[in-house]
């Protein structure tokens, strides 16, 4: 499992369209669709039921999202803490 897909997970989530998410990732849909299709592949079922005009989160799209905002969540608060000035300088 790849941030990205992460991120694009969640976008969809919030959107519940994929090509919106896209937009909001920045990347084109198709490419968000095979990064969903990829993660999908990973966790051995389909997150997302796509119908003619509707996107809508699987049972297990439902199950594996909180767990995945905690992720999203945990990568950023490393990244700040990393940015942040050093306040671990006296671990070397």
């Amino acid at each position: 499992m790849e941030m990205h897909q992460v991120r694009y997970f969640l976008a969809v989530c919030e959107t519940l369209n994929f090509t919106r998410a896209a937009e909001r990732c920045h990347v084109t849909q198709p490419a968000l669709t095979r990064a969903i299709q990829k993660l999908e592949e990973e966790v051995g079922g389909q997150l997302f039921r796509r119908e003619r005009n509707a996107t809508h989160l699987t049972h297990l799209g439902q199950m594996v999202k909180p767990h995945l905002e905690q992720v999203l969540a945990d990568s950023q608060a490393a990244m700040s803490t990393a940015r942040a000035p050093s306040q671990c300088s006296g671990l070397r």
